[in-house]
């Protein structure tokens, strides 16, 4: 999760989370390098006393500027086109869940058991014990496995919701009448907070998000205490 004064993304959990931090780093060094070389001729510009006249009519550099803007375009959609359908891609899910976003808790419902649903609404901070986090615990955690492509239904009872989990690379908004879809693949065990990400009310800022991802065996030992 986030740290106070954090200036990067959150760390890496999931494949995707993955490839969109490279992506970012990659997309980041191509404008690293264009805002230097802009900076570099408008500074030459402003402190050489040397001119070129027939620099402003030249048919080569005005080819030059068009193509070049065009390919770094090339190698930033390519790579970004690619995580989008990673993104949207599911092939045979161990699990689904469906979470309801409400005002302002969310609901879920292991679909594939049968009377596997509750409700999970933020802690107080009055109740908070010792090392839990302000505006971020919940009563009721979603267990899952991790390791196994699980599939998110995400919809609302309400108003517009968003279910975001950062360190996961998950933020899909929940719409009143429509079914969304999120893959979630957890690399390792723990967990991961979030929270709602689209302004939903007056209590907007008290839906957290906390997924705890633990092993296989743990996760059935839980869905059989649950039933």
């Amino acid at each position: 999760m986030a740290y106070p004064f954090q200036l990067g993304l959150q760390d890496a959990s999931s494949p995707i989370m993955e490839e969109l931090m490279n992506f970012h780093d990659h997309t980041l060094m191509i404008v690293f390098l264009i805002s230097s070389l802009v900076l570099y001729i408008i500074t030459l510009m402003l402190t050489t006393k040397l001119t070129h006249t027939s620099t402003m009519d030249a048919q080569e550099v005005e080819t030059i500027w068009t193509i070049l803007p065009a390919v770094i375009l090339i190698l930033i959609a390519l790579p970004s086109l690619r995580i989008l359908y990673m993104m949207d891609e599911i092939n045979n899910p161990a699990l689904t869940v469906k979470t309801m976003g409400h005002q302002w808790y969310w609901s879920y419902e292991y679909t594939d058991y049968e009377d596997l649903c509750f409700d999970s609404y933020m802690i107080p901070t009055s109740d908070l014990k010792p090392g839990e986090l302000r505006l971020l615990e919940v009563d009721n955690r979603v267990v899952l496995p991790m390791e196994l492509p699980i599939r998110m239904l995400i919809s609302s009872e309400d108003v517009l919701h968003s279910w975001a989990v950062p360190s996961l690379g998950l933020k899909t908004d929940a719409i009143p009448g429509r079914l969304n879809q999120a893959t979630i693949s957890s690399n390792r065990p723990g967990l991961f907070y979030g929270q709602c990400s689209e302004i939903c009310g007056s209590n907007h800022s008290f839906m957290p998000i906390v997924l705890e991802m633990v092993p296989l065996k743990n996760f059935e030992n839980w869905s059989l205490s649950m039933i």
